[in-house]
C-alpha cells in the first residue's frame, strides 16, 4: 500500500489507481471467462457492485449464527460500506433463505423468552 490508507484497491503494477470503469470491464471479462451468466429469473448477470450486496448479507447471517447483537452492529456495517446512515444500507440486505432462517430463529427465541417459555 504505497499511499498508506489512501492506497487504491485495484492498481497497475506501478501503483496507479485503475479507473472504476476499467475495473468493471475487467470484472465482466472474468465473469464471462468463468461462464458466469444470468440465473433463471434474473434480468442481468452478476455485476461487480453485486459483491457488496452479497458480502453485506453474508456478514449479517454470520452475526446471527454467532449470536451477535445484529441491531448494534448494523451501523458498523453501514460505515464499512461507506454509508452515512443505516437507511442507505437497507437496500443491500436482501432477504435470502439463509438470512430469513436466521432472523426467524432469533425472533422465535426472543418471543419465547419474553413469554417466559425459554
Amino acid at each position: 500500500m504505497p499511499a498508506g490508507e489512501n492506497s487504491a484497491l485495484f492498481t497497475t503494477r506501478t501503483g496507479k489507481a485503475w479507473p472504476y470503469q476499467h475495473v468493471v470491464t475487467l470484472f465482466q471479462r472474468v465473469r464471462r471467462a468463468g461462464c458466469i451468466d444470468c440465473h433463471a429469473g434474473e434480468a442481468r448477470p452478476p455485476r461487480l457492485h453485486d459483491l457488496r450486496h452479497t458480502a453485506a448479507v453474508h456478514r449479517v447471517v454470520a452475526w446471527y449464527r454467532t449470536r451477535k447483537d445484529v441491531r448494534h452492529l448494523l451501523p458498523q456495517l453501514a460505515t464499512y460500506l461507506g454509508h452515512v446512515d443505516i437507511k442507505s444500507t437497507q437496500c443491500y440486505l436482501r432477504m435470502t433463505p439463509e438470512l430469513l432462517q436466521e432472523a426467524s430463529q432469533r425472533f422465535a427465541h426472543y418471543s419465547q423468552s419474553e413469554d417466559g417459555h425459554a
